[in-house]
């Protein structure tokens, strides 16, 4: 983990990658998501495991969309400061990113499932 966040901190947050300027970000904040979710990992892949539809297992998910919906669940989870819609959102963004509409769709309906029991 301490070489993943080495490599993010020192060279792509903020960085131009292949003709693509990343973003800044808050360190502490992406720290968080990143130690938070690996930590609480066995918990939060319970929590999405319950919401997904009868038959479908996360396993059966591509590696993508299992980190897209463990960072979002972690940080309705454990960051009470971000609002759920602002979550949500982002984690949505991230999804377009990767996927059709259809995908991004399906991140949000997830999360909102997810966000009505641990933000209840």
């Amino acid at each position: 983990m301490p070489a993943l966040l080495h490599e993010f901190h020192h060279h792509r947050l903020g960085a131009e990658i292949e003709e693509a300027q990343y973003a800044e970000a808050d360190i502490d904040f992406f720290d968080d998501l990143v130690t938070g979710t690996n930590a609480r990992q066995g918990e939060i892949d319970r929590l999405i495991e319950a919401k997904l539809s009868t038959g479908w297992t996360l396993e059966r998910l591509d590696k993508p969309m299992k980190a897209i919906l463990r960072a979002g669940c972690y940080e309705l989870l454990a960051r009470d400061d971000v609002p759920v819609g602002a979550a949500i959102s982002s984690y949505v963004d991230v999804a377009h990113a990767f996927y059709q509409k259809r995908e991004a769709g399906f991140v949000n309906g997830l999360l909102d499932n997810i966000a009505k029991d641990v933000r209840a």
